[in-house]
């Protein structure tokens, strides 16, 4: 009888169906496009604060290096306690936090305690593809309910939230602020949420990674802490990547109820062991010196999200909602159905690559997402082209 060869054993079919990552392909194209710009990827092209790489070093002096606690060191967690004090007043209890090795691993484990094959989730789109990516590969059902963009505004219509849950409905997924449309909440839609989430018996996961890049003068974004019980079926997901530009170093944070603590921390040693001891250090130093840091990267996403406004306005194709937080523009250009396609023409003929809109979920053919957290002589040049070609 004839063995079997790896690539034709089985395997799990969800993962046959896994969505492509269409930024991913867009980003090939532009990488291998000689002197092409890519605003494709969601970070900042300023380096991590040097306090933080300095603590990062320090501790690897220091033998720092060892395994953590599966629920990070207590130094970092009583950091994370601190800022949500400075960042919203709020007093969380120590066993309701437990830092991770990403923001998306803190996602993956607030779906792995929640999601089963044959649930669903109900996710607030245009979103991030890997929420998609995730909560498929779990073998549950995507269920997207689209904001509209109507009057120049991002709006979401809360009874279609209502009309898309069931009794296998296991959760909300909702980020706010918003990727790629930078939309929030304000605490009264978090309260009128929160009150639809309770009544069909299901969870809230809010991804607010992007909260301290607000533009109208806060300190932060409303969060879902704010307006929730110690108790009540939240996960808040945040991360490091954005506020203090640490993407490579892969580390996060989670809020929950305070009764899965065990079990998160069970998924944490599961599904990377931690992140990494010293880059906890490194996490301890950017919340508690980092201020003036995201001081400076909030002054270059505002100039970054002025030069776009300035730009996609002299463009009577375009039309862009305004950005009133993260460090993305969404606009769709007329006459396009396959954005995909004409991102990647755009890298050839303008020498700039763009998020192809359906990448974030269907409904957003024709749309293009634009990280504008660049250097301002870098982010200029790319706009200059993206006029001409557009």
């Amino acid at each position: 009888m004839a063995q079997a060869t790896p690539h034709t054993l089985p395997f799990r079919p969800a993962l046959a169906h896994m969505r492509s990552q269409r930024i991913v392909e867009v980003a090939k194209v532009t990488s291998s496009h000689p002197g092409a710009i890519s605003l494709c990827f969601g970070e900042t092209d300023l380096p991590t604060a040097t306090v933080v790489r300095e603590a990062a070093e320090q501790a690897m002096r220091e033998g720092k290096t060892t395994y953590a606690d599966r629920r990070g060191i207590a130094p970092l967690r009583a950091a994370i306690q601190e800022y949500h004090h400075r960042t919203h007043g709020l007093d969380i209890d120590l066993d309701r936090i437990s830092a991770t090795s990403s923001g998306m691993t803190s996602i993956m484990i607030a779906l792995q305690c929640l999601v089963e094959p044959g649930d669903n989730v109900v996710v607030v789109a245009p979103i991030w593809p890997n929420i998609v990516i995730a909560i498929e590969a779990l073998g549950a059902e995507v269920r997207f309910v689209q904001l509209d963009a109507e009057q120049d505004r991002w709006s979401l219509d809360l009874s279609a939230v209502d009309a898309s849950c069931d009794e296998r409905t296991r959760a909300i997924f909702v980020a706010s602020p918003g990727n790629p449309t930078g939309w929030t909440m304000t605490s009264d839609e978090q309260r009128e949420l929160l009150d639809l989430a309770r009544q069909h018996n299901t969870w809230i996961i809010s991804d607010e990674v992007y909260n301290r890049l607000v533009y109208d003068g806060s300190f932060a974004a409303p969060s879902f802490l704010e307006v929730a019980r110690d108790d009540d079926a939240v996960f808040v997901v945040q991360s490091f990547s954005k506020t203090w530009a640490m993407t490579g170093w892969r580390l996060g944070w989670l809020v929950h109820p305070a009764a899965l603590a065990h079990q998160v921390g069970n998924l944490s040693a599961i599904n990377s062991t931690g992140s990494a001891t010293f880059v906890q250090h490194a996490g301890v130093a950017a919340i508690r010196q980092g201020e003036p840091f995201v001081g400076e990267l909030m002054a270059r996403c505002l100039d970054g999200r002025n030069m776009v406004d300035d730009a996609l306005g002299r463009i009577a194709r375009v039309s862009a909602p305004p950005v009133p937080a993260s460090f993305y523009a969404f606009f769709r250009i007329d006459g396009v159905e396959d954005d995909l396609a004409y991102a990647k023409d755009l890298v050839a003929r303008a020498g700039v690559g763009l998020a192809p809109g359906s990448a974030f979920g269907p409904g957003n053919e024709g749309w293009f997402r634009i990280c504008f957290a660049q250097d301002p002589q870098r982010l200029a040049t790319a706009l200059d082209r993206l006029v001409a070609a557009i």
